[in-house]
């Protein structure tokens, strides 16, 4: 499996600087969290991993290769991208949603038994099977996030980048949502995800980058990265990791300074 790298990004959008000498190296079979305030840059950064945010400077490797260097439709092939906050105008079934997933690799006669294969494999991966032929616009918040999942998957990535996907999950989807993203990386592909939360980031995690104002402030396993002087930093918040029956968690005690 691929080596996905960072050297040097820095980005600038509407005038300011999003991101500023981020350098960072992804291992295909781990689970990486990206972290930080809101504005802290992690958006950016997923998407500039994923090709789809030219840096000013610095560059995205893939295999020592620049990832702009290659074609989008083997970009495509090679990273799933899920975004924060899909547009979806169009009436479309679930089950063909996810077929688009196979939009890369598809011949001139569109899907073959592949393909099709591969899609049903997604829409089981992503727990939807009893969802594909509904329409995608009547679905909620959650049930779309788990399409789009879904969707993701069904073109059988190296690296899967998910931007929030857990927004809109109820606990028990999120539960299943971890357990997918732990077998993939099992599998041997690269995840990594912007959260939110904290617990979940520690738990889930093999490795967690914390970004502050566009920079790295901490980069390793969860127990170093995340710190109550780190997390000071990051969040502006006193908090704490502790070790419970169900794993790392992280108490916010209160604000910071």
């Amino acid at each position: 499996m691929s080596v996905l790298e960072a050297r040097g990004l820095h980005l600038q959008a509407g005038g300011r600087t999003v991101l500023s000498e981020v350098s960072a190296r992804f291992e295909p079979g781990q689970v990486t969290a990206i972290l930080g305030a809101n504005g802290a840059g992690k958006s950016t950064l997923l998407a500039a991993l994923a090709g789809l945010s030219p840096p000013t400077s610095g560059e995205v490797l893939l295999d020592q290769a620049p990832l702009l260097g290659l074609p989008p439709r083997r970009r495509a092939q090679r990273l799933g991208f899920i975004p924060q906050t899909p547009e979806i105008a169009w009436g479309l079934e679930v089950r063909t949603v996810v077929g688009l997933g196979r939009l890369p690799w598809l011949g001139a006669r569109g899907l073959s038994g592949e393909d099709e294969v591969a899609v049903d494999r997604a829409l089981a991966a992503a727990r939807v099977e009893d969802l594909a032929e509904r329409d995608i616009t009547t679905l909620s918040g959650g049930e779309r996030a788990r399409a789009l999942i879904a969707r993701a998957l069904a073109g059988e990535p190296e690296w899967l980048l998910a931007d929030e996907p857990y927004a809109g999950l109820d606990p028990r989807h999120a539960l299943e949502a971890g357990d997918l993203f732990r077998r993939l990386a099992g599998e041997g592909a690269g995840v990594l995800l912007t959260l939110h939360d904290l617990t979940l980031a520690a738990r889930l995690a093999d490795r967690v980058l914390v970004l502050g104002h566009g920079r790295v402030l901490a980069d390793g396993p969860p127990r170093s990265a995340m710190t109550a002087d780190i997390l000071a930093v990051a969040y502006g918040v006193d908090a704490r990791l502790r070790e419970t029956e169900q794993g790392l968690s992280v108490d916010i005690l209160g604000r910071w300074g």
